[in-house]
């Protein structure tokens, strides 16, 4: 996919906040949809079918965390950045768990958010190449299709969760630290913290484990990161 042709969706009620954010994705060759408010974020959603939703928290009636789990209940496909305000560390969490892959604490460079969306769009296809399934015990990954089975039924994955299990399902019982999780999958210039990983680990547990507060899959590595058990894992060709 190339860049001029992936469209980004900006959802933030301050109309100079917007502009802002909106001209410099544009002049990164982006193509973007704008929307003042949650009720007009869901219905350009349809329509602009965005790969990248640049989500506010703090919007009037619908707030961004019930725009975020809309997103994530009906089209699994987009990226999504949250915007907070410094000290909203319970909204970071609560959008991290609802399935945005990112976030970004206001006041931030726009040149960072571009940076930002850049590395998540290479992951995302970088993590989307070849034709290689992985097995392990009673989990399909079907890399040729993006898509993972569990006891023959499909489950749904945010393009984060993806990146994370495939990761994993190459790297068969290797302790993988967190600074080189994070990376990986968020790139060498994400300056977030561990928290938005571990966070993306309960959710990829919540979906693939028997039970989830005792993983048989990903096992925590302490201090460290975390390791993924192979079990009767194979890799297919």
């Amino acid at each position: 996919m190339h860049e001029n042709k992936i469209k980004v969706l900006v959802v933030e009620d301050e109309a100079s906040i917007r502009r802002f954010i909106t001209l410099n994705l544009e002049m990164a060759g982006y193509e973007v949809g704008e929307a003042e408010s949650g009720e007009a974020a869901l219905a350009l959603l349809t329509t602009l079918r965005p790969d990248v939703v640049v989500l506010d928290l703090m919007l009037p009636g619908i707030n961004g965390l019930e725009v975020c789990q809309h997103i994530r209940e009906t089209m699994p496909e987009p990226l999504v950045i949250m915007l907070t305000a410094k000290g909203q560390d319970t909204d970071k969490i609560m959008g991290l768990e609802l399935g945005a892959d990112d976030y970004m604490v206001k006041p931030f460079n726009p040149f960072e958010l571009i940076a930002r969306i850049k590395a998540m769009l290479r992951r995302r296809n970088r993590f989307e190449t070849g034709k290689t399934a992985y097995v392990c015990g009673d989990l399909h990954l079907d890399t040729a299709a993006n898509k993972l089975l569990k006891n023959d039924m499909e489950v749904e994955l945010t393009p984060t969760e993806y990146s994370l299990l495939k990761m994993f399902m190459e790297n068969p019982g290797k302790a993988l630290k967190r600074d080189e999780m994070l990376n990986a999958v968020w790139g060498e210039d994400y300056f977030g913290d561990t928290k938005t990983l571990d966070v993306h680990i309960r959710r990829l547990r919540e979906k693939i484990e028997d039970n989830p507060s005792e993983p048989q899959h990903i096992k925590t590595v302490w201090g460290s990161g975390y390791r993924w058990q192979p079990q009767s894992g194979r890799r297919l060709p």
